[in-house]
């Protein structure tokens, strides 16, 4: 049976050098709890259509876009939890409607078995996209370890740093372990900060002080540019991983 959860929020990213994340890890450390899990492998298969029309329009940056996909929390076997995800972001505001079954049936049924969706609202609306784009299926897997903190003033503010992104376009079965091509250079961290409105001043000033900007990075996007590149007879770090030039407040990411 399959039982749903919605969230909805801002979020950011930030691509952190080796010491921007040292010096904000320091100041997390003091100001935020960790969650109840300490660091999780999390692992994705991001569903598509054949001709990757969600990559391609999220890439587009338009003021509407969403992606599908299944993930796990930890490495997946028949029983494990599996939550298949709609994520939509509309206007800057994110938001995250999933379902959660076993992982088995979560696998058959982003494989074409939608009889194990159920019926409800969100497990509609999943049957919804899929019938929409003329089905979707397994596309890119894409995993990484994270840390997850949230705030000592109020659980509302979420911060999360994705170290060892690695990704795949074969072997799409979560049960088949992490392994794959590097997303980021060595030593670079991700960041994601995750509230309803906005930052707190102390960590606004010390990302400005850092020089850390936010920044447009897709997991999925990066690992299609890195695809389509290795078509081409490009290297993955000139396509795939991100290249930096800092100008004003933007960061250009995966130019």
């Amino acid at each position: 049976m399959a039982f749903g959860v919605t969230f909805k929020r801002y979020e950011k990213k930030y691509l952190l050098d080796p010491h921007q994340y040292s010096v904000l890890k320091a100041e997390i450390d003091k100001r935020f709890n960790p969650d109840k899990y300490g660091e999780t492998k999390i692992c994705n298969l991001y569903l598509d259509t054949d001709d990757f029309v969600l990559i391609r329009r999220s890439i587009d940056k338009p003021i509407f876009k969403e992606k599908v996909r299944l993930r796990t929390y930890g490495l997946a076997s028949d029983e494990a939890t599996a939550f298949l995800e709609i994520k939509r972001k509309f206007n800057k505001i994110v938001y995250k409607r999933r379902i959660h079954m076993d992982y088995n049936s979560a696998h058959n049924c982003v494989n074409g078995d939608y009889n194990v969706l159920g019926d409800s609202q969100i497990s509609r609306e999943i049957k919804y996209l899929f019938d929409f784009y003329g089905g979707v299926r397994p596309q890119f897997y894409i995993s990484y370890d994270r840390c997850a903190f949230f705030y000592k003033e109020t659980s509302d503010i979420r911060i999360t740093f994705d170290k060892n992104l690695v990704w795949r376009d074969y072997d799409l079965d979560l049960r088949l372990g992490s392994h794959g091509e590097a997303l980021l250079p060595e030593g670079y961290t991700l960041m994601e900060i995750k509230v309803p409105n906005t930052v707190p001043l102390w960590l606004a000033q010390l990302l400005s002080e850092l020089k850390a900007y936010p920044c447009s990075f897709s997991k999925v996007g990066t690992a299609y540019k890195t695809r389509l590149g290795k078509a081409i007879g490009a290297s993955a770090v000139s396509v795939g991983n991100p290249c930096y030039s800092v100008s004003g407040d933007t960061t250009q990411v995966g130019i």
